[in-house]
């Protein structure tokens, strides 16, 4: 901390950054602003220097506030509150739904543009649309979120960290969760003493929600997407949106090329989980698909395996996946190595992207395919970059707005080899 922190500045926001964050500049000097938006003037406060290379600083009033600018869709989030007390996780809520999605695709395209060198319009030949999750746009992008992490104060407050900080702040709602989680969340004082974290969730097998508790022993959920169930884990990894398992299961068999589909390939599905992703690709390929889903958690890989039953060629390996590929590549027989030529790769790696190991692992394969599906889009960009490198051009993207008053947003991406 710096002798800055606390002044408040007036500054003209002139863009927007990666994570959500709005960008000005005082004195040459860049200044990272939260709870503004691109065009406007706002006095902010201070709050960090330790870089001088720049500031980071809270909206605390508005001057000239945007034609996009809206009452915050979560009251306690609000311009009201002293910054210190707003929650996280709603950080353009203050912004109209649309041009949410219009700053996501500036990002986007932002991204590739600095990490992949790529103009996204000129490469695929459109723009891209940061597309609505089914039911958002009439419910104001509200009410999607199944699973919501609270976390307990000493004196057994139950809510919501602040803003870029682990201090657990009061509020009496959760406007982005769906009805039951809302109904159900222990929020306010001495809700629930002696616990740390609880996870409050919703899944589509039951009417209303479930607390687990400080990561208590898991339980067996059912979720259902369009006419078929995955197993999980109760504190297993599941897509937050209400939606987004069925539209990334569309966006998968949408993105991946028919004729470059071979149903006599070996297919992976990497980073599988459950095997969500999987099971949109064998409904492609068919009854008889060979397909490997590879994840990193014992009890996902269970999972996984009873969930991909119905293909006989299925199968589900629990271990890292650049462990995975490397024994893989260093095995393969020549019969094994055709079928890998012949398959379609699909993987939804966590925030951080694959990275090159892994995108390296992938393209010695030669697959004939890779679908993509990012929750980032900086590493999507860069870990593009390193396909172009080794032979793999971006063909197709489609981007998706699952996290409504967020920064957050999904991607889906094809690559195929470059002729």
């Amino acid at each position: 901390m710096g002798e800055s922190v606390g002044t408040l500045l007036e500054l003209d926001v002139t863009g927007i950054a990666h994570g959500g964050i709005s960008v000005a500049r005082h004195e040459g000097r860049v200044v990272f602003v939260s709870d503004a938006i691109p065009g406007e003037r706002v006095v902010a406060r201070v709050t960090e220097d330790r870089k001088k290379s720049f500031w980071r600083a809270d909206t605390v009033s508005v001057v000239t506030p945007s034609e996009h600018r809206v009452d915050h869709v979560w009251p306690e989030a609000a311009l009201d509150r002293d910054p210190a007390e707003r929650p996280g996780g709603a950080e353009f809520g203050h912004i109209a739904l649309a041009h949410q999605r219009t700053l996501k695709h500036d990002v986007l395209v932002d991204a590739f543009a600095r990490f992949a060198h790529l103009d996204l319009a000129e490469t695929l030949g459109h723009d891209v649309v940061v597309e609505a999750a089914p039911g958002d746009d009439a419910a104001n992008g509200l009410g999607w979120r199944t699973r919501v992490r609270l976390h307990v104060a000493e004196d057994g407050t139950a809510g919501p960290f602040a803003a870029r900080s682990h201090d657990v702040v009061p509020v009496r709602s959760l406007p982005l969760a769906t009805a039951a989680v809302q109904q159900s969340a222990p929020l306010g004082r001495a809700a629930m003493p002696g616990a740390s974290v609880i996870d409050v969730l919703a899944p589509s097998d039951v009417d209303g929600a479930r607390l687990v508790i400080d990561d208590q022993k898991p339980t067996v959920i059912t979720e259902t997407v369009g006419e078929r169930t995955f197993q999980v884990d109760d504190t297993g990894f599941w897509q937050v949106h209400h939606a987004a398992a069925a539209v990334l299961t569309e966006a998968v068999q949408d993105l991946v090329d028919r004729e470059r589909l071979d149903a006599e390939g070996t297919h992976l599905d990497l980073y599988g989980g459950v095997g969500l992703l999987a099971a949109a690709l064998g409904d492609l390929v068919g009854p008889k698909a060979r397909i490997t889903s590879v994840e990193s958690s014992g009890r996902a890989t269970e999972h996984a395996q009873e969930n991909l039953a119905e293909w006989i060629g299925a199968r589900a390996e629990t271990a890292r996946v650049d462990r995975w590929l490397a024994r893989t590549a260093s095995t393969a027989t020549p019969a094994e190595r055709q079928r890998y030529r012949a398959g379609t790769i699909v993987l939804d790696p966590p925030r951080s992207g694959a990275g090159r190991e892994v995108v390296v692992q992938i393209a010695a394969l030669q697959p004939a395919q890779v679908v993509y599906v990012a929750c980032d889009p900086v590493a999507l960009a860069r870990d593009v970059a390193t396909f172009a490198d080794l032979g793999y051009r971006l063909q197709a993207l489609r981007a998706f707005d699952l996290f409504p008053h967020t920064h957050h947003m999904e991607a889906v991406a094809r690559l195929v080899p470059i002729a």
